[in-house]
């Protein structure tokens, strides 16, 4: 989920240790089958996949589920779906913009289970072109403070990947986020590493150029919308133009 950043990371970790776990692991394989249909089953030959890789491996997601969906998605094994990308458009309480990225194989269904969500959430469906306006597609690197016991610091972040093509560094609390254009993901991504920096996430993400600031109540009925977009199984990320302050996120959460 992608909306106020020290929220996302906060749900991150969140859905790795409760019921959810499972459905995490589903979504982060669907990305591996995906990116190995589109771009070929080697990793070093298609970045999307390695990124795909990387994030379910730091989630904990078993490598032989990784393996088998490489498979499937390259053709290397039977059993994959037919899965197409599909963007569902709407409005939140507040009237917070949001954008519902979905993988399925079936769009009725989808479409569906995203409408029943937004409805029964305070939310509503919107036609498509009248929220995605609002956000623009951007690489995200998230680059962890504590790694192997060394204190990274915003310095050392800057120095790697300033002349990557980055374009802004955020501090998250725990974690540094690494913005860029879509474009130039895979070359900051390999900044950072050259730099021998280990990085939480890189992967290309919706970033919305005005924001809506939410109160308490507010902060919570978004939350819940968000959590009942995100148990639908066909979808893969929601995005959300919302801002809360340090002291309403921890108050909602």
């Amino acid at each position: 989920m992608s909306g106020h950043s020290k929220w996302a990371t906060t749900r991150h970790k969140k859905a790795l240790v409760d019921a959810r776990r499972g459905k995490l692991f589903a979504k982060l394989i669907k990305n591996v089958e995906v990116a190995a249909r589109v771009g070929g089953g080697d990793p070093a030959g298609n970045p999307t996949l390695y990124d795909a890789i990387q994030k379910a491996r730091k989630s904990s997601v078993p490598n032989e589920n990784i393996d088998r969906a490489i498979k499937r998605g390259s053709g290397a094994e039977g059993g994959g779906a037919e899965y197409q990308t599909v963007t569902y458009e709407g409005y939140g309480p507040g009237g917070v913009a949001i954008l519902v990225e979905c993988l399925t194989d079936n769009r009725n269904r989808a479409a569906s289970e995203v409408r029943i969500a937004m409805t029964r959430n305070g939310g509503s469906m919107a036609d498509p072109g009248s929220v995605s306006y609002l956000f623009s597609r951007k690489g995200v690197v998230v680059v962890s403070k504590q790694q192997d016991g060394r204190a990274v610091t915003e310095d050392d972040v800057l120095e790697a990947v300033l002349d990557a093509g980055a374009e802004e560094v955020d501090d998250l609390g725990e974690a540094f986020e690494v913005r860029c254009a879509a474009g130039d993901l895979v070359e900051v991504r390999g900044a950072v590493q050259r730099a021998g920096l280990d990085y939480e996430s890189a992967e290309t993400s919706w970033m919305p150029s005005v924001t809506v600031p939410l109160d308490e109540d507010g902060a919570r009925r978004i939350f819940r919308l968000i959590e009942a977009l995100e148990d639908c199984d066909d979808v893969q990320d929601v995005y959300a133009n919302y801002d809360v302050s340090d002291a309403v996120l921890a108050a909602a959460s």
